[in-house]
C-alpha cells in the first residue's frame, strides 16, 4: 500500500515496445492503465448522463476547476457533499487545475508572482487566481485527483520566456502543496513544463518530481506545434518521470496520439475530442473519421461503425443518426458523442491487451493502416 489515497501498481511491460500495463487506485475506485478520461468540464459530458459515460467503460473523469469556481460555485458543490454526489459520478474524478483555461480563455491577462489577474469570460468581471485559491476550490469540490496550478506556455514562446515560465511553475507547486488541506483523501499532482525545449524539459522534471507527490504530469504540449516535435518532447521528458507512479499526458486524445503516448510510457490522458467531434456529426470508426452528417449516409442503413459494438452502432443506422443531425435533434449528437468516447475507451482496452501479450507496436501497425489507408 502507498502512503498516498492514488497510488499506481505496474503489471506488466511490453517486450517490444517498453510500454506499461498497470492500475491507478483511487478512493472512488480502481481503473486500468493506459486509460483515456472523457472530459466534464462543467460537472458534465456533454450530453451525457454519468449512467452513460460509465456504460461506455470509462473509469475515471475529468472536471474543470476554473468553470466550476465561477459556476456555481466550488462553496456550492461542497455543501452537496462533493463533485461525486453533487453530479452522481462513482468512478474516480480528476480536476485540473484551472490553470490552462486561465491562460486560453482570459483575455486580456497580468501573469504575477502571486498568481494571474485576469476577467471572466462569462461577464467581465475581474478575478486572481492564486495557487492557494486553485487548491482551496479543488479541495472543496473533493477530487480524488488535483493539479497543481501551473503556466501553460503558449506555443511558440521564447527560450527565455519558457524557462521564467518554468521556475515560476515550480514555486507554485510548492505554494499548492503548502495550501493542499486534504492530502489523506486527495492525491496533488504536479506538472512538467518547459515548452519545447529539452533542456527546459530536463530541468522542469528534475525540479517537479522531486517534491515527493503521487503522481506527475506532462503539461504544455499538444498545443499546436508539429507531431514530430510532440513525440519528441514526450521522448525526453518520460524518462525522466519516476517508474512507480502515474504518468498524465495532458489535453490528448486523438487515436494515434493515445498510441504513441502509450508506446512511451504514458498512463492516462484526456481530452474534449470525442464529445466535440460528435457535437458536429463526426465520428472516430476503426476505419478512420467519418462525417455522418455528409448527404453520402442518407440512404445508410448500416451502423455507423460496422465494427462497434456500442449502443449507437448495435440500435441505429448512420441515416437516422444522420437524420438527426440535419434537424437538429440533440439525440444525433448524444449517440455520436456516445460512439467517440466509446471508441477511445475501447481503443484503450485493445492497446492495454497489445501490451500484456508484448505486441502494441504491431497493434499500432496494424491500426494505422486501418485507420489512415496506408
Amino acid at each position: 500500500m502507498s502512503k498516498f489515497p492514488v497510488w499506481y501498481e505496474h503489471i506488466h511491460t511490453c517486450k517490444q515496445t517498453g510500454a506499461r500495463l498497470g492500475r491507478v487506485h483511487t478512493p472512488h475506485g480502481t481503473f486500468d492503465t493506459p486509460t483515456f478520461m472523457p472530459v466534464g468540464t462543467q460537472a458534465s459530458v456533454k450530453g451525457l448522463s454519468p449512467e452513460e459515460v460509465a456504460g461506455t467503460g470509462a473509469g475515471i473523469m475529468l472536471s474543470n476547476t476554473y468553470h466550476l469556481w465561477l459556476r456555481p460555485g466550488s462553496e456550492i458543490i461542497a455543501k452537496a457533499g462533493g463533485l461525486h454526489k453533487f453530479m452522481n459520478w462513482k468512478g474516480s474524478i480528476l480536476t485540473d487545475s484551472g490553470g490552462f483555461q486561465v491562460f486560453s480563455l482570459a483575455k486580456p491577462k497580468d501573469i504575477v508572482e502571486e498568481g494571474v489577474k485576469f476577467r471572466s469570460h462569462l461577464d467581465g468581471s475581474k478575478l486572481f487566481l492564486t495557487p492557494e485559491e486553485s487548491m482551496r476550490v479543488q479541495n472543496n469540490l473533493g477530487s480524488d485527483i488535483m493539479m497543481a496550478f501551473d503556466e501553460c506556455c503558449p506555443y511558440p514562446c521564447s527560450h527565455d520566456y519558457a524557462k521564467r515560465s518554468l521556475e515560476r511553475t515550480t514555486r507554485w507547486l510548492d505554494r499548492c502543496i503548502d495550501a493542499h488541506k486534504r492530502p489523506d483523501d486527495q492525491a496533488l499532482f504536479g506538472i512538467i513544463q518547459g515548452s519545447m525545449y529539452e533542456d527546459l524539459r530536463a530541468i522542469s522534471a528534475k525540479e517537479i518530481t522531486s517534491r515527493d507527490l503521487p503522481g506527475f504530469a506532462i503539461g504544455g504540449i499538444s498545443v499546436g506545434e508539429p507531431k514530430d516535435l510532440f513525440l519528441k518532447m514526450i521522448d525526453c521528458t518520460v524518462p525522466l518521470m519516476p517508474e512507480d507512479k502515474p504518468r498524465y499526458l495532458m489535453g490528448v486524445g486523438s487515436p494515434d496520439y493515445l498510441i504513441e503516448g502509450s508506446l512511451r510510457g504514458v498512463d492516462m490522458f484526456d481530452c474534449v475530442l470525442p464529445s466535440r467531434m460528435g457535437r458536429h456529426g463526426t465520428i472516430l470508426t476503426w476505419k478512420g473519421r467519418k462525417i455522418i452528417r455528409d448527404a453520402r449516409y442518407a440512404e445508410d442503413f448500416g451502423p455507423m461503425d460496422p465494427d462497434c459494438d456500442c449502443y449507437a452502432c448495435k440500435n441505429f443506422s448512420s441515416s437516422y443518426v444522420r437524420h438527426l443531425l440535419k434537424a437538429k435533434e440533440m439525440f444525433g449528437q448524444r449517440l455520436c458523442t456516445y460512439h467517440n468516447i466509446y471508441f477511445l475507451v475501447k481503443l484503450m482496452e485493445k492497446v492495454r491487451e497489445a501490451i500484456a501479450e508484448d505486441c502494441l507496436g504491431d497493434f499500432r501497425d496494424s491500426f494505422y493502416k486501418d485507420y489512415y489507408g496506408t
